[in-house]
């Protein structure tokens, strides 16, 4: 089926992504919406929100979630169509290129010409029993939990922790060479979320040992941040993360979401460590693609070039390769 795209009212819901809403939107870009798959019967099938990022001459297109079915039955080949309507839309608005989306946004196919890459999360299903929740994590995880416990790591919440744990995220970023958005940036991106955010600390004695930022909705909540020291106390990054998995389910969220990570990483490495340590704690694996797209073939090669320099590529060129090996 061939879906009519249309720029639509956003007329979000806490049952939607908490990525869809106009206060996050609004909050990381003054130009942003929401696309619609219309129907011939005028229904809307599909929404795709996004936002539009301005960087010296370049018009670039961010997506902050996949595409949201409001059917069911909205199957992959049309939503292919959707996003390949998409690409003209934002062609005729002026868009440059199509960026890789954040982490948290795992999309089930990609439009015609698209580089492309699998990618994946761990999602928990947080309507099954805590006791079923908990016999699926791991037996080192439940007992690094334990010792947490047991040798005094609290687990606390609260706005009051925003500039630590900005600290926290951006040096453990700093670890690896990765760059993190100032403070100024961060707090108006939790200032966004508004009460559809939690930000936890795990502390020892006087010490913090480590954090997380979850914004959330009904839909899900989502480890999109996470921090600690060099060293923390053993058990006290797991004890975090069961403490917000049994925080969200008292609250009736359905899903808890471990936000990306990537598909068949090389052995021994980093990525592969982050991958089972989300694994262990018992979510299903979902997967997926990342991508990106040229819509001006002058600027995006100008672009891309420059994102290798600076960064050594974007997640889609350092995973792309696998591709064949993933369809």
């Amino acid at each position: 089926m061939s879906l009519k795209v249309l720029p639509i009212k956003i007329d979000w819901n806490p049952d939607l992504s908490i990525y869809a809403s106009e206060s996050f939107l609004k909050s990381v870009s003054d130009e942003y919406g929401w696309l619609g798959g219309i129907d011939g019967q005028g229904n809307i099938r599909c929404i795709l929100p996004y936002t539009i990022i301005k960087k010296a001459f370049f018009r670039l297109v961010r997506f902050r979630v996949e595409t949201i079915p409001m059917r069911a039955d909205l199957e992959i080949q049309e939503e292919k169509n959707f996003l390949n309507s998409a690409i003209e839309f934002f062609r005729g608005i002026g868009a440059d290129m199509i960026i890789p989306a954040t982490t948290n946004t795992i999309f089930r196919t990609y439009p015609d010409g698209a580089d492309a890459a699998p990618y994946g999360t761990y999602i928990i299903d947080l309507q099954q029993p805590e006791k079923t929740i908990w016999g699926n994590i791991s037996s080192s995880h439940r007992r690094k939990i334990r010792h947490a416990r047991k040798n005094g790591v609290e687990i606390k919440n609260g706005l009051e922790y925003l500039e630590i744990v900005h600290q926290l995220v951006r040096d453990t970023f700093k670890r690896s060479s990765i760059p993190f958005m100032g403070l100024n940036e961060f707090s108006r991106m939790i200032t966004g979320l508004s009460e559809n955010v939690k930000i936890f600390i795990a502390e020892h004695g006087r010490s913090v040992q480590g954090c997380l930022v979850v914004p959330f909705s009904n839909h899900s909540a989502y480890y999109v941040y996470g921090g600690s020291i060099l060293q923390p106390e053993v058990g006290a990054t797991n004890l975090l993360h069961w403490e917000a998995i049994r925080y969200f389910k008292e609250r009736n969220v359905k899903r808890y979401d471990f936000v990306g990570v990537r598909i068949n990483p090389k052995k021994g490495s980093k990525q592969e460590g982050l991958m089972l340590y989300k694994q262990r704690f018992g979510g299903e694996l979902v997967q997926g693609y990342i991508w990106k797209y040229s819509i001006n073939p002058i600027k995006y090669p100008v672009y891309s070039m420059a994102v290798r320099l600076l960064r050594g590529g974007d997640i889609v060129d350092r995973e792309r390769f696998k591709l064949g090996r993933f369809c």
